[in-house]
């Protein structure tokens, strides 16, 4: 991987002050479950009747994201909720008699802290099932937690989630070895050795009392753990659909690092932001953006929108939208895509509201900082071609799979490195280059390669 140049962080949260136009008509919005109970729980909102990118992707003729009627309904639920009172008056509202009996079913979608670590985001979405590895996983996970309490008090705690990680791991050795796939178990087995004498160096940091060399450590193990658990998964585990099979395919994972000069900053000058694309659960979405990283298609673009809500970039000089196709000279359109736990394969064209899957859990949420996923037009689920965007909100404020944007958008990767830096980008700051740092060999009908 390219060396990561050094960004210096100092700018707070942005903040919104124009929040929604009460004169909305919410006549005839429709909710799914998961709208109804929890829209927006700190979803930090950037509603306005205002023309300034307000709810658009940067897309000058058509709305490429929710609408401002969802946001100020979805904003007035979650002020009814903190309050305790209405925000509205429901009372001639069509969704009041859908509304009320949601509201018991909230604390079943808040019950828990979401998992927002980019890295076991992904590593929860590798379609393996070991339940020797997991065991490891958690506990080194939980060292994150543990490390919130202060000074060396800490410790203790992180000792308990060592040890529990170590015996994990030798109890379990022999189950992980053999989920490993034939082709990879070498390499696997390279990786567990690392693992299991990280864990001894985990231990020792601990007996020294040394606090600051924990997160570094842990970071390595679990590094270590994803690998392992990447050499798990067997070749690609399903067939595209016909209709999207003879398109770019990223069947597997890849890695980008976007570098970005930053103007009118005097702290930061340019970063480089390390992104892992997963296509084992977007394989569609994500062949469709490696294949234009490797046609330079981002490289000398601006940043088109930073408005504390998303990043966004990805809208061609010209009149087009999307990016061209010169081989046919038509916008390249790719479907969207969702993967659900428990399937096998994504779902195309429809979003999961449409398909009745209000409860559905996406594989790939938005809940970590740094959410890459694709723009699209707001009524048209098969629009997205070039423009993408990374989420930037407090993932612990807004449950996974409660906001109005899983199971609408197909996300395809998460930022791992320096995501905080994100927030710090601005309109008219400059993508120097985005290059595949990894896994250019998962990627299939390459249509770069072709002439034209």
């Amino acid at each position: 991987m390219a060396a990561i140049i050094s960004c210096h962080f100092f700018s707070p949260l942005y903040s919104t002050s124009k929040l929604f136009n009460p004169k909305i008509s919410t006549d005839h919005i429709r909710f799914s479950n998961t709208q109804r109970n929890a829209s927006f729980l700190g979803f930090r909102p950037l509603c306005s009747s205002e023309n300034h990118h307000g709810f658009q992707f940067h897309n000058k003729k058509k709305d490429r994201f929710f609408s401002l009627k969802e946001c100020a309904i979805s904003l007035a639920l979650v002020v009814g909720l903190v309050t305790g009172g209405p925000a509205l008056d429901w009372s001639n509202n069509a969704i009041a008699s859908t509304l009320a009996p949601a509201l018991p079913d909230l604390s079943v979608l808040i019950s828990g802290p979401p998992i927002k670590d980019p890295g076991a985001l992904l590593r929860y979405a590798l379609p393996i099932d070991n339940k020797a590895i997991r065991e490891v996983q958690k506990p080194l996970e939980d060292i994150t937690e543990s490390l919130k309490v202060a000074g060396v008090k800490a410790l203790d705690s992180v000792e308990r989630n060592a040890r529990q990680a170590s015996r994990a791991l030798k109890q379990g050795k022999s189950l992980i070895i053999s989920g490993l796939a034939e082709s990879k178990k070498d390499h696997g087995i390279e990786l567990l050795d690392k693992l299991e004498a990280g864990m001894d160096e985990l231990q020792q940091i601990v007996e020294d009392r040394n606090r600051d060399a924990v997160a570094p450590k842990q970071k390595e193990l679990l590094n270590y753990v994803g690998g392992v658990e990447e050499d798990m998964v067997d070749g690609f585990p399903y067939e595209v659909p016909e209709e999207y099979r003879s398109m770019p395919l990223l069947k597997g994972r890849a890695a980008v690092d976007m570098k970005v000069k930053v103007k009118d900053n005097p702290n930061v000058d340019e970063c480089v932001f390390h992104i892992v694309l997963d296509g084992y659960n977007a394989p569609v979405t994500a062949g469709n953006f490696v294949d234009l990283v490797e046609r330079h298609f981002y490289d000398g673009m601006e940043i088109q929108r930073s408005d504390g809500f998303v990043v966004q970039t990805g809208d061609p000089e010209g009149p087009a939208e999307g990016f061209i196709d010169p081989s046919t000279e038509k916008t390249r359109t790719i479907p969207l895509e969702i993967m659900v736990n428990g399937e096998k394969e994504p779902f195309y064209g429809a979003t999961l509201e449409e398909l009745g899957l209000y409860k559905a859990q996406t594989r790939l949420p938005f809940n970590a900082f740094g959410t890459m996923a694709m723009a699209r037009e707001e009524f048209e689920n098969n629009s997205a071609s070039s423009q993408v965007f990374w989420l930037l909100k407090e993932s612990e404020l807004t449950p996974s799979n409660a906001n109005i944007l899983d199971g609408r958008y197909a996300v395809f990767g998460y930022v791992t490195e320096n995501e905080d830096y994100l927030a710090d980008l601005k309109v008219g700051d400059v993508i120097e280059s985005i290059q595949v740092v990894s896994g250019l060999d998962n990627l299939v009908n390459p249509s770069y390669k072709i002439a034209g």
